[in-house]
């Protein structure tokens, strides 16, 4: 049964759902995959407010349209049962407690940012994270790409091909083009399930592809961070830290808005933050354009997942089926990825810098391998305690 057909009265009032999901966006631990697990638990297996076809069927739209994941997935659920009012409160329940959660952080790192302490916090933290997101890449390569395995490879070569080209062009530039991830997608399309319409085409088509500083901010920064972010949020495949090359490429290189340290600390105060990963451009925005800047680049970054996520919900049983669709997502996700590894590499290479950095990141790396119920901000923390022992004492 589709959405537009379901006429059963929902188990669960509005009221019910929003709570829950503003529950889930403060105490949410734990990133994207976590998260769309907890949704699958309470909401599904618990609650038993969605069914698990409709829950599935959110799932596979938030994997195959830009942007966060879990969020994506909230917003779905959302509109289930109560449409475009239960989508939107939905995902303003989701997302606002960790906005307001980063800006705090933002208020905090702006007063304190130059004090000992907080350098040295951050000189921990921000090892942990590279060893956070390396690992990240890693299961995301697995996922996404194939397995490390020489058959797996075979079968998938195009798109370890993407990711290899995507991994070495972002580590050499030290810079991310969207276009790049988009031709990976239209080049796998065609090879993998042209659509209809280019198979009965004869002539070859192109395809046009064009103080605390709360209110210190100007108008055209605002401009650039809602232009900037949009793209960040439509653009963008993958969950969670599948965003970063996209951001340390315009927030770093592009505009200088933050510099390679300030843009680590941004990962970081995501990691240590319930609710979806992609929180840090709340973060980013306030550091570059205070309150305004914090609120346009979560709005700029947030609207198009959320428009990707009601437009085509009523429909997405047929989308759904689409291999043309699905091999685009495939092509784009493998560049995506690799575009991850190659800045990974790109931010090791300038915050990784003595014996204790290295330490600290390998030791991240190790922990995420060999202690399974451990989470990213119980890392964090322990790393940042570390920080404050070798700078202070």
């Amino acid at each position: 049964m589709s959405l537009t057909e379901t006429k059963t009265k929902p188990a669960y009032s509005l009221k019910q759902l929003v709570l829950y999901f503003l529950k889930l966006g403060y105490s949410g631990f734990g990133g994207p995959v976590a998260l769309v697990g907890y949704m699958q638990r309470d909401l599904v297996e618990n609650k038993k407010w969605i069914s698990e076809e409709e829950y599935k069927e959110g799932l596979a739209l938030a994997q195959l349209a830009p942007g966060p994941l879990a969020a994506q997935l909230g917003i779905y659920l959302g509109f289930v049962h109560y449409g475009l009012l239960g989508a939107t409160l939905a995902g303003l329940a989701f997302v606002l407690p960790s906005f307001i959660m980063v800006v705090v952080i933002g208020i905090a790192y702006k007063m304190f940012g130059g004090l000992p302490w907080m350098q040295a916090v951050f000189y921990g933290v921000g090892a942990a994270v590279i060893g956070i997101i390396a690992m990240s890449s890693y299961k995301l390569t697995m996922k996404s790409v194939s397995k490390f395995s020489i058959e797996a490879i075979k079968q998938k070569w195009i798109l370890w091909l993407f990711y290899l080209v995507a991994l070495i062009i972002t580590a050499v530039t030290q810079t991310e083009e969207v276009l790049l991830f988009v031709a990976a997608g239209f080049i796998y399309m065609i090879i993998k399930a042209p659509p209809q319409w280019m198979k009965k085409a004869k002539a070859a088509n192109s395809i046009l592809l064009t103080g605390i500083g709360f209110w210190n901010f100007e108008w055209g920064t605002l401009g650039q961070i809602a232009w900037f972010f949009t793209k960040a949020g439509a653009f963008v495949f993958g969950s969670g830290l599948a965003i970063v090359p996209f951001l340390h490429g315009g927030v770093v290189t592009e505009y200088h808005w933050l510099d390679e340290h300030q843009f680590v600390d941004a990962v970081a105060v995501a990691m240590i933050t319930p609710g979806p990963v992609v929180i840090t451009v709340g973060f980013i925005g306030y550091l570059v354009a205070g309150f305004p800047g914090a609120c346009v680049a979560a709005l700029a970054t947030f609207l198009p997942c959320y428009l990707f996520t009601v437009i085509p919900a009523p429909y997405f049983k047929k989308i759904a089926k689409n291999v043309s669709i699905k091999a685009f997502v495939d092509g784009i996700t493998a560049a995506v990825i690799g575009a991850l590894v190659g800045a990974v590499i790109v931010i090791a290479m300038r915050s990784i810098i003595d014996i204790p950095t290295a330490l600290i990141a390998v030791a991240t790396v190790l922990a995420l391998i060999y202690i399974k119920k451990i989470q990213e901000p119980q890392i964090i923390l322990v790393a940042a305690i570390l920080g404050l022992a070798l700078k202070l004492l």
